[in-house]
């Protein structure tokens, strides 16, 4: 978990609630993916809020090298299939996958902001909003796998959600007003 107000990635048992293992990140952690055994982090940094993806390793921290800067300097969350990093720009409402010095490749289009990503079983889940002021916030799910990309609104997420994040089981969110985190199940069919 990462938390925008300490500047620090928390591991959390998810059994028993307790922080495992802290560290600081070198600025804003606003999203986050598992590659390999490693994470990569985008982080918000400096008084100009620039966006850059930094690698993460678990027991020896952030590392300088291999910074990627976001394309167009925005970006908040970050998804990855397998073989490619995907960053999503809330928005301009697209999603954008990347290699390891930040060349875009695709970039899907979606009809909303996006504020959280995951990818399962080849597909992105996102969590959507039009305005973010509102309670209106949407599971989304995105199959790019076809000439055309295929989006369905598969739930209705009644609150302010950030992040996303997918065990095998339930998708995990936040509720940043409430300070919560909060598991769902998968929806039928999803």
């Amino acid at each position: 978990m990462g938390s925008l107000e300490t500047h620090r990635l928390y591991a959390i048992d998810p059994r028993t609630w307790t922080v495992g293992d802290e560290a600081q990140a070198p600025g804003k952690p606003y999203g986050m993916t598992v590659v390999g055994d490693e994470l990569r982090v985008l982080c918000s940094e400096g008084p100009d809020d620039n966006r850059i993806i930094r690698r993460f390793i678990p027991g020896h921290g952030f590392r300088t090298q291999d910074a990627i800067a976001c394309p167009d300097d925005t970006g908040s969350q970050l998804g990855f299939d397998g073989d490619r990093l995907y960053v999503s720009q809330w928005y301009e409402k697209r999603i954008l996958s990347i290699d390891d010095h930040g060349t875009v490749g695709t970039t899907i289009d979606v009809p909303r902001g996006i504020c959280g990503q995951v990818v399962v079983e080849g597909r992105f889940y996102l969590i959507t909003t039009d305005d973010e002021s509102t309670d209106e916030y949407w599971l989304t799910r995105v199959d790019a796998r076809g000439a055309t990309p295929k989006i369905d609104d598969i739930a209705r997420v009644g609150f302010k959600a950030r992040a996303l994040t997918y065990d095998g089981d339930r998708f995990w969110t936040n509720h940043r007003e409430n300070d919560q985190v909060v598991a769902f199940a998968r929806p039928a069919g999803a």
